[in-house]
């Protein structure tokens, strides 16, 4: 049981369903743990609808519209327990959250942190896009030091006793456009990009879905 990862795509759904669920999987795992339950691996793939996401300690002024404009463009936005700052989720964007017990793994969180960009970056190999990681800023990033430096993947996740959740977000078809009405990140200065607009082409979001659960098995069980 702990030797197996359980994906479930839940397709394209509301941030706060998503939310809930992901709460009630991690609810469940801490509770077994009072009683010695082996734990799971599951990890909840997704799309959502167009969302900006605020983190724990975010600053909301780095949301730059207001709630009309947000109407305007289709919209929502949600305060969440997550680390980081603002980001933003929507169509085009593969989504995955990882509700798993790092004890399975005999691995920490921040072995889990790069667990979690090398797999991202051995998917944009794939496709021949040169991932990196930026110090002190964590995701998956291109031309890091230039000034083109630009994110791809979003990291954002919450853990209590070895026990994760929330995720990451790999922009793959995203409409960028999304991300001038925000500070990614925190950011002022830095731009974000897509796997569909550093190559010119729009991806078949199943291809990367499976490359996804590959370099989870790659990197959870034979690293």
């Amino acid at each position: 049981m702990n030797n197996i990862l359980y994906f479930k795509n839940i397709g394209t759904i509301a941030y706060s369903t998503a939310l809930e669920i992901q709460e009630d999987y991690f609810k469940k795992k801490l509770n077994n743990k009072n009683f010695n339950i082996k734990n799971t691996n599951d990890i909840l793939i997704c799309e959502h609808p167009h969302v900006y996401t605020l983190g724990k300690s975010g600053n909301e002024n780095n949301l730059l519209i207001n709630s009309n404009f947000l109407k305007k463009i289709n919209a929502s936005y949600h305060k969440t327990n997550r680390g980081g700052d603002i980001t933003y989720h929507g169509p085009g964007q593969v989504v995955v959250y990882p509700i798993i017990d790092l004890e399975n793994f005999k691995i920490g969180s921040k072995e889990y942190i790069y667990k979690l960009e090398y797999l991202i970056i051995d998917i944009l190999k794939k496709y021949n896009i040169k991932g990196e990681i930026s110090k002190n800023n964590i995701g998956v990033w291109l031309d890091v030091g230039k000034k083109t430096e630009r994110k791809i993947c979003s990291i954002g996740v919450k853990i209590s006793r070895g026990i994760t959740m929330h995720g990451f977000a790999l922009n793959v078809n995203t409409d960028l456009s999304y991300f001038n009405h925000i500070n990614p990140c925190g950011f002022i200065n830095k731009k974000t990009t897509s796997i569909k607009n550093e190559l010119g082409l729009k991806i078949d979001l199943k291809e990367i879905i499976n490359y996804i659960k590959l370099e989870f098995y790659n990197y959870f069980f034979n690293n």
